[in-house]
């Protein structure tokens, strides 16, 4: 009878190196590691052409036992596209402009130092991931994605503005963008139809804060196995989006059709013409058709 192999573990790093921290992580990382009995660890760099997903494929062959994402939302929704259904976990190393995913697990993300001790030696918990499929495409997200006014906003942002600003950068693109026609849309909730009419913007959240700790979907939870659907209709004129406002304020509980909320396992985007389409912040071109279904618990996080 063979005994087990003892080897350590090892923790990989998916880090985005266009992110500047005035601090060393390889240091943070291999000081962590040795604190938690952890082998050496795996130190991958996302690039332009690939942001996250071959190097997660490469960290699981390679044999990590956890995935570090070291960046924005954007790397760690490539991460979670590989790491989801497996039992391997992400941890989060926040370097990004907005952090939601962490922000929405309750993480401090100006303290690195807890969040690499919670990535070596925390516990774990499941989340939800949402699988969004256009055409032959599925890509996952885990916070919130969009088609119409909110991806438009995303496509349009000033990235030297974000540099200085940070998240002041999506106000900036959202009140240039507040000019606009609504588009024909039909969004069809676990196949029933809720939607049929102009809207400007549909909006699919996993959990329910984004920039500036705005609270977009109220009753939305990481772990419910639900999808949170909010669709945002701006009555004419320009007084038109301080119906919207009021609305998200208010959580949908008014009887005002500005602001619609519902809630299912999957939901179904028709859309007349072309729109942008938004996954977690990234800009992902135009669509006029989405499928998205909630798979739930399907990614571990440790922290």
């Amino acid at each position: 009878m063979t005994e087990h192999s003892t080897a350590p573990k090892r923790a990989a790093i998916i880090i985005n190196p266009s992110k500047s921290v005035d601090f060393d992580v390889r240091e943070l990382l291999t000081k962590h590691s040795e604190a938690n009995g952890w082998g050496e660890p795996i130190w991958l760099e996302t690039t332009k052409e690939d942001p996250g997903v071959g190097q997660a494929q490469q960290a699981l062959d390679q044999g990590a036992s956890l995935v570090i994402a070291a960046g924005g939302d954007g790397t760690v929704r490539c991460v979670a596209q590989v790491l989801a259904g497996t039992d391997t976990p992400m941890a989060l190393l926040p370097l990004g402009t907005g952090n939601l995913l962490a922000r929405n697990l309750g993480m401090d993300v100006t303290d690195y130092d807890g969040a690499m001790a919670g990535a070596l030696g925390g516990t774990t918990r499941t989340i939800d991931v949402v699988r969004a499929r256009q055409g032959d495409d599925e890509q996952v997200f885990l916070v919130m994605a969009g088609v119409g006014y909110d991806a438009t906003i995303m496509a349009d942002t000033n990235s030297d503005l974000k540099e200085k600003v940070g998240w002041l950068a999506y106000v900036d693109a959202g009140i240039r963008n507040l000019p606009g026609k609504p588009v024909k849309a039909t969004v069809k909730i676990d196949g029933k139809t809720v939607v049929h009419r102009g809207v400007r913007s549909v909006m699919v959240g996993n959990c329910g804060k984004v920039q500036g700790n705005v609270e977009i979907f109220p009753d939305a939870k990481l772990d419910d196995g639900l999808l949170d659907i909010a669709v945002l209709a701006p009555h004419h004129g320009k007084l038109g989006w301080i119906s919207v406002l009021a609305g998200i304020i208010g959580k949908g509980r008014t009887k005002d059709t500005a602001v619609e909320y519902f809630q299912g396992a999957s939901v179904e985007i028709l859309l007349e013409d072309e729109q942008d389409y938004q996954l977690d912040g990234d800009h992902s071109g135009q669509t006029k058709k989405v499928q998205m279904s909630v798979s739930p618990g399907a990614l571990t996080i440790q922290m």
